[in-house]
């Protein structure tokens, strides 16, 4: 008999676990994300940008093939295929089904059109450490503006919602780059042909891949994978662009182009992208933004232009920018380390042609919910009320209208409230399920307190704390148990937990 069949030799019971790569989440996890994108949310909306949601399932022909893990089955996304009819996935991430959006409903929508999403992707991706198959994103867009100054007011709205959320200034920077000057050094290094630009196609998207990891991988193996190729610590080797020393020096070069002042980065990268019409038109896109910026009060220390920075995906046309957390954390082994990017996007001018066969500009930009949110709690930033209901226990089985009645009267308080609906006989265990739900206060009423038309409020946060540090005489002067009229149930609990 098979290991996991029941005693009557039954199919195979299912495991109970989450497939690899997957994750779920609970009570305070949840609480804690919508409190975060609501914060993120207001200040879209501030912004004059919409909501949308679309559907978690596209065509593979709408999502397109722009994922970077770009030889991987299906391209990295999770699909399969209709009977007799077309392959769909489910969508790795939220700009694509944008895209599609922009295009079925150009008629209908306002040019331009500023929307936010929100939701989970996924993507068909070696799960690790922190790494998932399924994640949320936080997405701005604004469709139909090929000014700069849609680029510039993106940076500015991301900016924005970071300190929203709790991100001081000083502890985050926004980075902003340009990929037509990174074509410009490519031209320049020889792996762009402006009269071909399909020549030397895949050896830029390797290289793109290879230095939007230089702060994972450091120059030498950002060198390695624009280079031959490298070998991971896991042995898996990864072919590379096959540049040669000298092209990989001038691609280098462009990544440490960054000066003290916006200006001088400005005119490092004239320098290297002299040679380029596009480059050259890149930097000139670059100086727009650090001046409207600058114009609004984002200055360094808030937003600096950074040609380092790249963006893996392939179908970024001009100004890109990352949202890089500065501070430090310890990681698994106990080593500081910055705790890094927590959003990322661009300009992306041909991605709604792909339906239309017309050039539609847009650019937007993504956070990764999961990552920010992270980092709110290495930082004791989360602001969010995670605590559980107040439980009403049972101490009369006979009397559970007049326990629901307490529990309605403190739901329409506005206070999270319910019943004890397990087995009431061990008191006991109504106390341990509270805690478990993480309870601020129990309510406990027995024959003899309803006789006196009292009841008792128990403060499970004090009694716990109380336990824990309180001497003998301390926990006599104090406490966590307080009896009070049965009318004043309502107020006496707004007390305890602390509500106006």
């Amino acid at each position: 008999m098979a290991k996991d069949a029941n005693k009557k030799g039954g199919p195979r019971r299912p495991r109970a676990e989450t497939p690899k790569g997957f994750r779920d989440y609970f009570g305070a996890e949840v609480t804690e994300r919508k409190a975060m994108l609501d914060r993120i949310a207001a200040v879209y909306h501030r912004y004059g940008f919409d909501p949308l949601e679309t559907s978690a399932v596209e065509t593979v022909e709408a999502l397109g093939k722009f994922l970077p893990d770009v030889d991987r089955p299906n391209d990295g996304v999770f699909a399969w295929q209709e009977e007799d009819s077309d392959w769909l996935a489910l969508r790795y991430d939220l700009t694509a089904p944008l895209a599609r959006v922009a295009a079925q409903y150009r008629n209908d929508l306002p040019t331009p059109y500023r929307r936010y999403a929100m939701g989970p992707v996924w993507r068909n991706e070696k799960p690790g450490p922190g790494r998932f198959r399924q994640f949320y994103q936080c997405d701005a867009d604004t469709v139909g503006s090929g000014s700069v100054a849609a680029d510039a007011e993106i940076c500015a709205m991301l900016s924005d919602a970071l300190e929203e959320v709790g991100i001081p200034r000083g502890d985050y920077v926004v980075r902003v780059n340009n990929r037509k000057v990174l074509n410009g050094v490519m031209e320049v290094a020889g792996v762009l042909d402006p009269a071909d630009p399909s020549k030397f196609e895949h050896e830029r998207g390797i290289v793109m891949r290879a230095i939007d990891k230089i702060d994972r991988l450091g120059e030498a193996g950002v060198r390695a994978l624009i280079g031959a190729g490298r070998m991971d610590d896991s042995g898996d080797f990864t072919k590379g662009a096959g540049l040669s020393e000298a092209q990989a020096d001038v691609v280098l070069g462009f990544m440490s182009a960054r000066r003290d002042t916006g200006a001088e980065t400005v005119a490092r990268l004239r320098e290297l992208a002299g040679g380029s019409a596009i480059g050259t038109e890149g930097v000139d896109e670059l100086e727009k933004i650090a001046e409207l910026l600058d114009a609004q009060g984002y200055g360094p220390d808030r937003i600096v232009i950074d040609p380092a920075v790249v963006r893996g995906l392939g179908y970024y046309t001009g100004p890109v920018f990352e949202a890089e957390l500065t501070f430090e954390i310890l990681d698994e082994k106990g080593r500081p380390r910055q705790f890094g990017s927590v959003a990322g996007g661009g300009r992306y001018d041909d991605l709604v042609k792909r339906f239309t066969g017309q050039s539609v500009p847009a650019t937007g930009v993504s956070i990764g919910v999961d990552r920010l949110l992270a980092a709110l709690r290495a930082k004791g930033r989360v602001e969010a009320d995670t605590r559980g209901p107040v439980v009403v226990t049972v101490m009369d089985r006979d009397r559970m209208a007049e326990y629901q009645k307490m529990a309605t009267e403190l739901r329409q308080a506005g206070i999270r409230a319910e019943v004890y609906l397990g087995n009431p006989k061990n008191f006991g265990n109504q106390l341990k399920y509270a805690d478990k739900r993480n309870s601020p206060v129990a309510v406990i009423q027995g024959g003899d307190e309803a006789a006196k038309g009292v009841v008792q409020l128990k403060d499970l946060f004090l009694g716990a704390k109380i336990a824990a540090e309180a001497s003998h005489e301390e926990w006599k002067s104090q406490p966590a148990q307080t009896e009070v009229p049965r009318d004043t149930l309502v107020t006496e609990v707004r007390r305890l937990l602390g509500i106006a």
